[in-house]
């Protein structure tokens, strides 16, 4: 008999895709889900007694900018109800003082600042918008809540030669835990790829950064660093395996196995509105439909690795070949590996630095 799933131990709880930032590499899906259809206080609440019923431990709240909900405090208070952890994940606008004291003391028990760049005219730029100097209060403001904080950069072309000044900058902010996170090319990033990728010797040159760092002894925050796969020839396994560990809620319900899976057209996901959130993880087609390694095809399904990544990740292999059932073609083994090379030998000559974001704010652009 078929024991099932294990159970999920976190969720992504996309509150909102409102934003004030209009980030190039945002990992919102291309269509943003209107604020009137959102999820209100009374079904972000059912969820999370579902989710804790479920087995979840961990949630992010997300977006967007979830500060743009006026009822956060009451989500997050619905959250601690269920005894649910959760983090906050904010660009820092409208995060002030009074603001985090209310969400702490409602169920905000850490919170995480993302941070576009080391320097204020880069970072407002990727922004696209002035935001710095309101991220530094932000950061201020958490410091002085004495809540876990962890910086969150999102690394691309454009900011990873000041990846020690970054680091360099986490640290005077009084960040516990800063994750570098290499763009993964999907959604907007996906759309910005030409202007976001880096170069091989970029990505050297800041691994040697981030090693160099981890052998200091002075106490400072946890770095954490992974590799983007474009240049590995090794895929990432998605999200740990699909439906495996988490579960992600957008803004109007949709659940998804992991936050880009919007993106596959044919999936069709449950939404919580209709259906539990356990029958959801356990039953759906949509969350079943790539677990495990019964489904794998080409050379996934001899691999030994299979077990290990599997097969990659599946939103990747879907914006690339159209097909989310063929092996990653990050993987050097895939047929389609050559999609990835040829983007990766682009970004060793071509015009990168000079070629035009497009914002999350379809129709309007600038250049980088």
């Amino acid at each position: 008999m078929n024991a099932g799933p294990e159970a999920p131990w976190a969720l992504l709880a996309e509150v909102t895709h409102a934003c004030p930032l209009h980030c190039p590499y945002c990992s919102n899906p291309l269509e943003l889900v209107r604020r009137g259809a959102e999820l209100s206080t009374a079904e972000w609440a059912r969820v999370f007694e579902e989710a804790a019923e479920l087995g979840v431990v961990q949630a992010h709240l997300s977006g967007g900018e979830p500060l743009l909900r006026r009822d956060l405090e009451e989500i997050a208070a619905a959250a601690r109800r269920a005894g649910v952890y959760t983090q906050l994940v904010t660009s820092g606008l409208g995060l002030t003082a009074a603001r985090l004291d209310a969400l702490a003391g409602a169920g905000i028990d850490s919170v995480q600042l993302s941070l576009q760049d080391a320097r204020r005219a880069g970072s407002d730029l990727i922004a696209g918008r002035d935001s710095y100097t309101a991220k530094e209060r932000a950061a201020e403001v958490i410091r002085a809540a004495g809540l876990p904080f962890g910086l969150n950069v999102v690394l691309h072309r454009h900011n990873l030669d000041r990846l020690r000044e970054i680091i360099e900058l986490g640290a005077r902010w009084g960040a516990d835990r800063i994750e570098l996170a290499n763009t993964q090319f999907y959604g907007w990033a996906l759309r910005n790829r030409a202007a976001l990728l880096p170069t091989r010797d970029q990505l050297d040159r800041a691994k040697a950064t981030v090693a160099a760092w981890r052998e200091r002894r002075d106490g400072g925050p946890e770095l954490v660093w992974v590799m983007p796969d474009y240049h590995e020839g090794v895929p990432k396994p998605c999200m740990g395996g699909w439906g495996a560990r988490s579960i992600t809620v957008g803004p109007d319900g949709t659940a998804l196995p992991c936050p880009a899976a919007y993106a596959i057209p044919d999936l069709e996901p449950p939404n919580v509105r209709d259906r539990p959130l356990a029958w959801i993880w356990t039953e759906s087609a949509a969350f079943n439909a790539y677990r495990g390694t019964g489904w794998m095809t080409g050379p996934c399904r001899e691999c030994p690795r299979r077990e290990t990544d599997f097969g990659g990740c599946r939103c990747q292999a879907y914006a690339l070949t159209g097909d989310a059932a063929r092996t990653d073609p990050a993987c050097s083994l895939s047929p389609d590996h050559h999609l990835i090379r040829q983007a990766a030998e682009a970004a060793e000559t071509g015009p990168a630095r000079e070629t035009a974001f497009v914002y999350r704010r379809p129709g309007r652009r600038s250049r980088p």
